[in-house]
């Protein structure tokens, strides 16, 4: 009981830590690959979340928020960077192009894909090991995260800007009650806002991360809630599967509380954090990427 009282104690002052403004860092300064304008919402950006010095591990993340990919949940961005950084992960937010600003594919897996090469050709400036960087998302960031982990490559050796020579693959994934398939089992919503009215079975079969999954796909740690009726615990199982069958390391958790979009469940009136985040922690730490 100790234990968990201890650890919701530390993950209530997450908001309170590192309060200084964070500077959000456009992705291409030049301007983004079929911006539809110049506004706030035509510019993807990255904002970093960095841990205290003595604490860095060199490991970082690229997280993606949930929000249908009609809008961005700053619990599962903000909240899980501070949340990572307690533990010495550098942490990267996304803000990707959306669907209900007239974004659909591939706007957003152009984003996550040039937030990976960012991250990784700026390494050195952040003291990251470029072979520790890892993709993190919920509910549609989730589908964000889980087709970046599907749809990757190493690069262009001879492109002119010296981001795209790196390559986009994740070196491991936190898929948190994400949404995976186009399918059956799809968020709709999600899928309206990714798709818009170009809804082809070549493009849902594509798209559909279960089905795109290889043995290049990297580890992954996946939870989901048997209580999740936006998001059906289908996504996860589906997703896993494919990873058995590719022989892609896993951990996988189906807790029966908790319902979607939950992100740590750190605030009251809750008594103690979901377990998801020490179970994810543990990984994290097998792996050599947390403290």
């Amino acid at each position: 009981m100790k234990k968990h009282l201890s650890f919701a104690a530390a993950l209530l002052t997450l908001c309170a830590a590192h309060a200084e403004m964070k500077t959000a860092l456009p992705l291409w300064p030049a301007g983004a690959p079929g911006a539809l304008g110049t506004s706030s919402n035509d510019i993807p950006t990255i904002t970093p979340y960095l841990p205290d010095g003595t604490n860095a591990t060199g490991a970082a993340m690229v997280i993606c928020p949930g929000g249908g990919y009609a809008h961005l949940a700053p619990h599962e961005g903000n909240d899980y960077a501070l949340w990572l950084n307690q533990h010495g992960i550098a942490c990267f937010v996304l803000k990707s192009r959306l669907g209900s600003s007239g974004y659909h594919h591939p706007a957003m897996l152009n984003d996550v894909t040039r937030a990976m090469r960012w991250v990784r050709a700026h390494a050195a400036e952040y003291a990251i090991d470029a072979h520790r960087i890892g993709v993190m998302g919920s509910s549609a960031g989730g589908h964000l995260a889980s087709s970046i982990l599907t749809h990757f490559d190493a690069g262009d050796p001879n492109a002119a800007d010296k981001i795209e020579q790196q390559s986009s693959r994740p070196d491991l994934g936190i898929l948190c009650y994400a949404v995976i398939t186009l399918g059956e089992f799809t968020h709709h919503g999600s899928r309206n806002n990714l798709l818009g009215t170009n809804q082809t079975a070549e493009l849902v079969e594509y798209l559909s991360s279960e089905r795109q999954v290889s043995d290049s796909t990297p580890p992954c740690f996946l939870w989901t809630t048997f209580e999740d009726k936006a998001v059906p615990m289908e996504n996860t199982l589906l997703f896993a599967e494919a990873l058995r069958k590719h022989n892609v390391p896993f951990a996988l958790h189906v807790y029966e509380k908790g319902g979607h979009g939950m992100g740590l469940k750190d605030k009251p009136p809750f008594a103690h954090p979901h377990p998801w985040a020490g179970d994810c922690l543990f990984w994290l730490q097998e792996r050599g990427f947390a403290n």
